[in-house]
């Protein structure tokens, strides 16, 4: 089944049918659903198609990409779209680049998304323009203007922007890639030219290294999809990335000096061969291990490229059948772009020494200290894994009590990670955080057990970690220490011996629905949810909840016996309180 019948037939399903008036809004709720991988409320929370929607169909922040997607989507059957779609994208592009003037004259829905935007942006997010279809190609002019675009946005000072036309074959690619469907190998045959390359074997490992030229590399399969870097470390990070722009300046203005100026590009392979007048290498099973960055921004700056008859990039061929030799190299190959703090602590003696203890002390348990490590369910149990990047944010929510800094890695692991790791803290507590937080996330799914607002539910990378905060509040109102930080794995035995764990995380899910519906109705100006919990603000709503219910409790005979109970059963010395962890 093709791409556009597989949509057409999904979108007939009744979530579609019933949340969205049209099968442009399907369409991209789709997109959010089977590409982004949002839940039905997440996605639903995204989409600002509409009146005065000013070109942009959805808008979705990715805190994991650290990334603003804004999606326009045309749902066509025919074969090309011209380039009236991709000027309205440009349009939306000139409505972003002044966020007041949108805000003044958008719809409610996009009204929300500006302060979202604007608080991402002043965070260092990226921009991602995705102008998605399920047309075949775009006419000339269309590419036309493209090229034009992304000259635009990569030469832009103010804002780190990129366009993805997402086409028939890509939104096919990316689907399959969704399902995990995509196993395909990519075979490719190079022109190599003389005196060009050299062939050479290092050990036991054959390798070729060749001057290729800048116009070949557009025709190398797997950029488009990102299929040809499934070993690499990254995808792409867009044209608006600094590195990528200054490449995509030397290749519209320099090509010949493109050789001398890059450090080149390193593929394995699972064998190669030469032919016999040494003009063509053929290479099986291909992956750029480091050299992303650099073929998709000569992608991104096709016209330019095709016209450079004397620029050329280093390609390294490495001949590598062994899956983890190609990892190791994949991942000792890449410093052409900066890594960021939070990739490199997975190495800090703190979190070593953590991790071994943790590992010494819970036998079948696991602490994952590196981003995309696999863990053998067989040997190890879920309820004792561990994630480095998950225990930041439990630790800032919990001991700094700023959850509204959790859903920031880049401020855990870079501003504030020797406060949180360059400390003593046990085994014992790290599995407290662990296991509360895993009874707290199971409140956030579509089913909705605690009936949270769904303007919060669509919140799941920000939210839930307030409703962690909620927990540790309970604590500290029940034994009167307001400006205290209750002790996890104490926290943890009481609510357990006293059979009230389920009770506290349903109260304290009950405390955040709360302060956010009261906070949505007293708001002065268009309420922004996202807004409100990256705000301080949330946590002194959070905490007068908590007051207001307990003392709420008291009112009545019933409740007063409920008071009474976890006020006995919660209780902690105040030695098992300590003082709040600075995070600001």
């Amino acid at each position: 089944m093709i791409i556009y019948d597989q949509i057409k037939h999904d979108i007939t399903q009744s979530y579609y049918t019933e949340n969205y008036p049209n099968d442009g809004q399907r369409f991209v709720a789709w997109y959010l659903r089977n590409i982004h991988g949002l839940d039905p409320a997440e996605a639903a929370n995204c989409i600002t198609d509409g009146a005065d929607d000013k070109q942009i169909d959805a808008v979705y922040i990715s805190e994991q990409d650290e990334c603003i997607y804004i999606i326009q989507g045309k749902f066509y059957s025919a074969e090309s779209i011209d380039a009236q779609p991709l000027r309205e994208v440009i349009s939306s592009w000139h409505y972003i680049n002044n966020l007041q003037a949108l805000q003044e004259n958008a719809n409610d829905k996009l009204k929300a998304k500006i302060a979202e935007i604007s608080s991402a942006i002043d965070d260092g997010y990226d921009i991602c323009f995705e102008l998605t279809t399920t047309a075949k190609q775009i006419t000339e002019a269309a590419q036309h203007d493209l090229s034009l675009f992304q000259s635009q946005l990569s030469e832009s000072q103010s804002l780190n922007a990129n366009i993805i036309v997402v086409d028939n074959d890509m939104l096919s690619a990316k689907y399959d890639e969704a399902l995990n469907k995509s196993k395909s190998r990519i075979d490719y045959t190079f022109t190599l030219e003389p005196s060009k390359y050299m062939q050479l074997v290092i050990g036991n490992t054959r390798a070729v290294i060749a001057a290729v030229p800048l116009k070949e590399c557009l025709n190398i399969p797997g950029i488009k999809d990102g299929s040809l870097f499934r070993k690499n470390v990254r995808q792409s990070l867009g044209s608006g990335n600094k590195v990528n722009k200054d490449i995509a300046r030397t290749l519209r203005t320099n090509p010949a000096e493109f050789f001398f100026m890059h450090n080149g590009i390193t593929a394995i392979c699972s064998s190669f061969s030469i032919s016999e007048e040494g003009s063509k290498l053929s290479v099986k099973d291909i992956n750029v291990v480091n050299g992303c960055q650099s073929l998709n921004t000569m992608y991104n700056c096709s016209e330019a490229v095709k016209h450079s008859s004397d620029g050329y990039v280093m390609f390294r061929f490495y001949e590598i059948a062994d899956a983890s030799r190609g990892d190791l190299i994949s991942t000792s190959t890449n410093s052409q772009t900066a890594v960021k703090a939070r990739d490199l602590r997975s190495n800090d003696k703190y979190v070593l020494a953590l991790k071994k203890a943790y590992e010494q002390h819970f036998t079948d348990g696991y602490f994952i200290t590196k981003r995309g490590e696999a863990v053998n369910t067989a040997v190890y149990k879920p309820a004792y894994t561990v994630d480095l990047s998950l225990l930041g944010k439990l630790l800032i929510a919990w001991h700094s009590q700023r959850p509204t800094i959790s859903y920031s890695e880049s401020k855990i692991f870079d501003k504030y990670f020797e406060q949180l790791f360059h400390r003593s803290y046990t085994p014992e507590k790290v599995q407290a955080l662990n296991e509360i937080f895993r009874a707290v996330y199971e409140n956030w799914k579509p089913e909705n057990p605690l009936g949270f607002n769904e303007a919060l539910l669509a919140m799941k990378a920000y939210a839930p970690y307030h409703h962690f905060f909620a927990v540790s509040i309970l604590f500290c109102e029940l034994n009167d220490m307001p400006d205290s930080v209750p002790d996890p794995e104490e926290a943890l035995r009481l609510m357990k011996s006293g059979g009230l764990f389920e009770n506290v995380i349903k109260l304290a899910g009950k405390c955040l629905n709360m302060a956010f519906k009261s906070a949505s109705q007293h708001s002065q100006r268009v309420f922004s949810a996202v807004n409100w919990v990256k705000s301080k603000a949330s946590l002194a709503d959070i905490r007068e909840a908590v007051t207001h219910t307990i003392g709420f409790m008291e009112m009545t005979s019933e409740g007063e016996q409920t008071s009474a109970m976890l006020k006995n059963g919660l209780h902690m010395s105040r030695e098992k309180f300590s003082a709040r962890w600075t995070a600001d």
